[in-house]
């Protein structure tokens, strides 16, 4: 791996939300499926808070809703 792609990986893993630590650490595995696992679980986390937001966005448009319609 370059240099440069390292970097790329390096800044698109903290575009999408991982830690410093994190994108240290997937840079220095050689392990393919360690990093894929590492991926995929970054992944399910982002789309546990997706979930959790969307469950506060439909509590708000209820409220925004029933506060319309008094």
């Amino acid at each position: 791996m370059t240099n440069v792609n390292k970097e790329n990986i390096y800044r698109n893993l903290l575009d999408a939300g991982c830690s410093r630590d994190f994108a240290d650490d997937f840079i220095h595995l050689e392990d393919k499926q360690k990093k894929m696992k590492l991926l995929s679980c970054h992944r399910c986390s982002l789309l546990d808070k997706i979930h959790e937001y969307q469950k506060q966005l439909d509590c708000l448009d209820y409220l925004i809703y029933s506060t319309k319609n008094k």
